[in-house]
């Protein structure tokens, strides 16, 4: 009996915490990780996994401290967005949070962040009225969509022959900002927008809207949304014999729109990316190299979600201590941050200068780089 207590009261003392475990440090990442939105999120989690795997294998960031990371799935809901943000900041070991995917989570989250005085570093929520809310304690490593919507009107109007467009989103705080940069930069370069409608996130028959635009007889049709709602609605078009080009944003950037639509039904079409050709950066090339030996082929955000991680953890590295107010100190100090994208420069709203907007076409069943801007 005194064995049986003995063995009870140590396993009790391990599990209470009261045992030698390594203090830790946290960094939240937060993104869709389940639900049809999962292949962006879980892209983003691999880049964040590895620059945390390869920051522990050269030396503890802080010495004594290991660092982890803590994923939490905001399913692309933003109440839901906002309940892990709170979590997240509740947390004391929590020095940093790297997310969220979208514009419409990120914005509501940041106000809780900034509340609990937290770092958040945005990978590749673009909507530009994130940053314009004046938190000091926001940061992004991705052109916003008053670059993004311009230079897919310039692409469309001048590469694309478009003169007669029809415009769609998916009245998300991303998809509607989105979408009036590009009508506005559209309609200052002489383009006719035949209509601009929305349609919802999770909506699986585009048939009514698609019967409407082929009857206006669009040179192309402009969709600001995101990759599984792009998929049926280019499936659909095919069916319809709607012959209008199809233009994008980055949110179509993912592999499962094309095997979600099927190659026939993606052939031809345009998207815009939050940056250019990643394989031709020569600071990219050893990402690459170690994100494909582990994971297998690089996702659209592989590269946003590491950049990201990697400067959460350098903004650690200089706080030299346990402290969400010295990781802010520390972070504002960093004046010039060398990473895998490129030189990263933070204007007064924590927003990268780096203004790369690339362009991609869908053939034979894969992406090829057509062309970037800056």
């Amino acid at each position: 009996m005194v064995r049986r207590a003995f063995l009870l009261f140590s396993c009790l003392w391990l599990f209470s915490g009261c045992g030698k475990s390594e203090p830790v440090i946290k960094i939240g990442f937060v993104a869709p990780l389940s639900g049809d939105q999962a292949a962006h999120g879980e892209d983003l989690r691999r880049g964040a996994e590895l620059a945390i795997e390869q920051a522990q294998a050269r030396g503890p960031i802080i010495p004594g401290f290991s660092v982890v990371l803590v994923p939490v799935d905001d399913a692309r809901n933003p109440a839901q967005a906002v309940s892990g943000a709170k979590r997240l900041a509740a947390d004391p070991h929590v020095l940093a949070v790297v997310g969220h995917l979208n514009s419409s989570c990120t914005k509501p989250a940041s106000a809780i962040y900034h509340e609990a005085r937290l770092l958040q570093i945005s990978p590749v929520s673009s909507n530009p009225e994130i940053s314009r809310q004046g938190f000091d304690t926001f940061y992004r490593i991705c052109p916003t969509d008053d670059l993004q919507g311009p230079a897919a009107a310039r692409f469309a109007i001048q590469r694309l022959g478009a003169r007669r467009i029809f415009v769609l989103d998916d009245m998300t705080t991303y998809g509607r900002g989105l979408a009036n940069e590009f009508v506005r930069a559209a309609k200052a370069s002489g383009a006719e927008i035949l209509g601009h409608e929305g349609i919802t996130q999770g909506e699986k028959d585009f048939t009514p809207v698609l019967t409407k635009i082929k009857g206006l007889d669009p040179d192309l049709i402009y969709f600001a949304g995101m990759f599984p709602e792009a998929a049926l609605l280019v499936q659909q078009k095919l069916k319809l014999g709607l012959r209008a080009k199809f233009l994008g944003g980055d949110g179509l950037f993912e592999q499962a729109l094309i095997t979600l639509a099927t190659p026939a039904a993606a052939e031809g079409i345009y998207l815009t990316t939050l940056g250019g050709d990643i394989r031709q950066l020569p600071t990219a090339k050893l990402f690459i190299e170690a994100f494909e030996k582990k994971y297998g082929p690089l996702g659209a955000y592989s590269s946003y979600g590491y950049e990201a991680t990697n400067l959460a953890l350098e903004a650690i590295r200089r706080a030299g201590k346990k402290s969400r107010s010295a990781v802010l100190s520390a972070m504002r100090e960093i004046k010039e941050y060398p990473g895998i994208l490129g030189t990263h420069i933070f204007d007064s709203r924590g927003d990268t200068m780096i203004r790369t907007i690339g362009v991609y076409t869908v053939h034979d069943g894969q992406f090829q780089f057509v062309e970037a801007s800056n």
